[in-house]
């Protein structure tokens, strides 16, 4: 789904008329915490998530978490839901043999950097995990899910959107109360350039997604046409456009888009009648048929915390491998 654009501004009447359908939404999600009892896995658990719908870079987050736990010196697995993944039970995600229709998008993101199991069940995925002598889950999403206890949790916030306008779901794009979220988290990532007030004192540590120079050399000064499925498409765009990309096309598609192949047909073929270069994101990218993939360009992002932010979450990191091993 496409996030509707009230969402985003000051309290207005479609947020009124739906608010008590997301008070219903919010109690619902805090009986269902209260009542639930979290199953503690065998190695410690670092969730990466948020508390809005859409995109604020959760994937990419998890990636750099995982790259830090390795250069601490330990062995990270991921373990995620995979959105749309048709499985039951937990698998461990091979990307050289799975598809995005069968495992999710972020699944096969996740799993060109380490084991990488995808499960509904979470308690049974850390399980797994566990079983391949992983010594950190690093948890993509899953934060609302309180079967599984979470060792480290941070919260993954836009700092240009933020919390939209306060409200829950379907009034606006919390999936709860701000103030329940954080009450469980252990510190926020903001994202991007911005500021946001917080309801409770937490570590703040500052980050951006950056292209990787690899792909940004590909795509700078050149015509492109540019197509994202993703949670804030708009964002993609202009980053090719911060690039020095001429943007002869911008399709934007719902998060998790899954593209056919007359779709990509007609992207293509427009892309060529205006010369441009068929450009997507990592995340879109993997989403495409194999025969699609070598004509369209992925550009990838990487998380880069800030000088005084980077240490001070390796030492978090640290401290919660070290005292729940």
């Amino acid at each position: 789904m496409r996030a509707p654009e009230f969402w985003y501004r000051p309290r207005d009447a479609e947020a009124q008329i739906l608010s008590p359908l997301g008070w219903i939404y919010a109690a619902a999600g805090r009986v269902r915490h209260a009542v639930t009892v979290p199953i503690k896995a065998n190695v410690p658990v670092i969730c990466i998530g948020n508390l809005t719908v859409g995109g604020t870079g959760k994937t990419p987050v998890a990636i750099a978490i995982a790259q830090r736990i390795e250069a601490l010196g330990f062995k990270p697995g991921f373990l995620t839901r995979g959105y749309g993944a048709q499985i039951k039970g937990p698998m461990t995600v091979d990307p050289s043999l799975d598809l995005a229709q069968d495992v999710g998008d972020e699944p096969l993101l996740l799993a060109a950097h380490a084991v990488t199991v995808c499960s509904p069940d979470r308690p049974a995925g850390a399980r797994l995990l566990a079983s391949k002598r992983v010594q950190a889950v690093v948890m993509d999403d899953g934060f609302q899910n309180p079967t599984l206890a979470k060792d480290l949790s941070f919260v993954v916030v836009d700092a240009e959107r933020g919390f939209g306008n306060g409200e829950v779901i379907p009034a606006g794009p919390l999936r709860e109360r701000v103030e329940d979220g954080l009450a469980r988290a252990q510190a926020v990532i903001l994202m991007g350039d911005g500021e946001i007030e917080l309801p409770v004192a937490l570590p703040v540590f500052r980050a951006k997604l950056m292209p990787v120079e690899e792909d940004a050399a590909l795509v700078r000064n050149q015509r492109v046409a540019a197509f994202a499925g993703i949670g804030m498409p708009d964002k993609f765009f202009a980053t090719l456009v911060n690039l020095g990309a001429t943007l002869a096309m911008a399709r934007p598609y719902p998060d998790h888009h899954p593209y056919k192949d007359d779709e990509l047909i007609e992207l293509l073929n427009g892309a060529a009648s205006a010369g441009a270069v068929p450009v997507t994101t990592e995340k879109d990218w993997i989403r495409l048929s194999p025969a699609f993939r070598n004509k369209v360009r992925a550009l990838r992002v990487r998380v880069e915390f800030d000088r005084a932010s980077a240490p001070a979450v390796d030492e978090l990191i640290t401290k919660c491998l070290k005292q729940n091993r």
